[in-house]
């Protein structure tokens, strides 16, 4: 059976979006999905983040990628810009889920895509996300569409008596020309000399 499947980027929320938003996010974590709540959140909670997506999407801060299936709502990712003045540049990627019964359908895979493309038009330099140690299928997406681990904190993510790890990942999107990339090149706005360089050994 072929389905209808498109992508919207809202910037204002009706009650119908509302609901499918809400719909979406409780069966996915009632579903055992892990996408920050650990018991499905209640349609007041999903009106706070969707509300707090838009007014962010207002001020050129984030993003929403909709991904709709026969005109329902069924999966979603966003992007935010990271707070300061000085990661205006960097950006996260959250929230990124498909409804359980809509899998197979490459919705993932369709919604982050949507997102990188839409933060690199943005002006993001880098895109970052943190997903759950043991979700290897997500970590093979975000892996297929560029991104690579940097890092991770063990046993950090608490889910009843459970822990699990905290993968952090990135993908580059590229800069403007001129920009200058000092990485930990000492010198420059910020800097501070080495105690220990120097020091008779």
């Amino acid at each position: 059976m072929s389905h209808l499947i498109d992508l919207v980027w809202p910037d204002e929320a009706d009650d119908v979006l509302r609901d499918q938003v809400h719909r979406l996010v409780h069966d996915v974590v009632e579903a055992g999905g892990a996408v920050g709540y650990l018991e499905p959140p209640g349609r007041g909670e999903t009106d706070a983040l969707l509300d707090g997506v838009l007014a962010g999407v207002h001020r050129g801060e984030a993003a929403l990628a909709l991904a709709r299936v026969d005109g329902t709502v069924q999966a979603m990712a966003l992007w935010r810009r990271m707070p300061g003045h000085v990661f205006r540049r960097a950006a996260e990627v959250g929230k990124v889920m498909a409804h359980p019964s809509a899998r197979g359908l490459g919705l993932g895979r369709l919604v982050v895509a949507a997102v990188v493309d839409s933060a690199r038009a943005a002006g993001v330099e880098t895109l970052t996300l943190g997903v759950r140690g043991n979700n290897y299928g997500a970590i093979e997406l975000y892996e297929e569409l560029g991104f690579r681990e940097w890092g991770r904190l063990p046993n950090v993510i608490e889910v009843g008596h459970e822990r699990f790890d905290q993968v952090r990942m990135y993908v580059d999107l590229g800069r403007a020309p001129g920009v200058v990339l000092r990485g930990s090149a000492p010198g420059g706005p910020g800097s501070s000399p080495s105690r220990l360089r120097g020091r008779a050994s």
